[in-house]
């Protein structure tokens, strides 16, 4: 129920972002603060970055942002909250780095933002981190150690770690979805 509450407000907040002239100026600010400031819109989102603020719903504002196809805004929503010790924002830059969402693609930015959001204590970053180095994407490719994070990720309670550590680590059970061409051990 908590799910699906918070992705309406996000869903809200999307509309909200296009909304008409009159509406925009019923939150005008002056020297006594704003009047019915924005607070779970991408609009309110947007403008707290202009002025430097951060709020606990911004990753998941741009995440509906990132999911609506707004990439431009999802980038640079997700890198304030990166750059701000935020492991959503970074496991979710990781995500648009991997997939060149906003910019070209770029591995090793990707497993950068995953490597910080495991270090901050973040499961998904582990996970997310030790696929990387399992598959020498972004950093160099070491078995033992992707297999050392990938079991911390599992102890951390990821289920997905966990699921791989049963499955003796084969990568297709943990992602069957993931693009071949992606992974692949280039020859030279």
């Amino acid at each position: 129920m908590r799910q699906t509450f918070a992705m309406a407000a996000i869903i809200v907040g999307l509309a909200a972002h296009s909304a008409s002239a009159d509406e925009r100026e019923s939150h005008v600010s002056n020297a006594f603060g704003t009047k019915n400031p924005e607070e779970l819109s991408l609009r309110g989102a947007l403008d707290r970055l202009q002025h430097g603020e951060w709020h606990p719903m911004t990753s998941a504002i741009g995440y509906g942002a990132a999911k609506a196809g707004m990439h431009e805004v999802a980038r640079e929503i997700f890198t304030d909250s990166a750059r701000r010790g935020n492991v959503q924002g970074m496991t979710w830059l990781s995500w648009m780095e991997d997939n060149g969402l906003a910019g070209p693609e770029n591995p090793k930015a990707a497993a950068y933002w995953d490597r910080r959001a495991m270090e901050l204590g973040s499961e998904v970053g582990a996970f997310n981190f030790g696929l990387d180095v399992l598959r020498g994407r972004g950093v160099s490719h070491d078995r033992a150690l992707g297999q050392a994070i990938i079991k911390e990720a599992a102890r951390m309670g990821s289920p997905d770690a966990q699921h791989l550590v049963d499955q003796d680590f084969d990568l297709d059970s943990a992602t069957p979805d993931a693009d071949e061409w992606k992974y692949k051990k280039n020859l030279f």
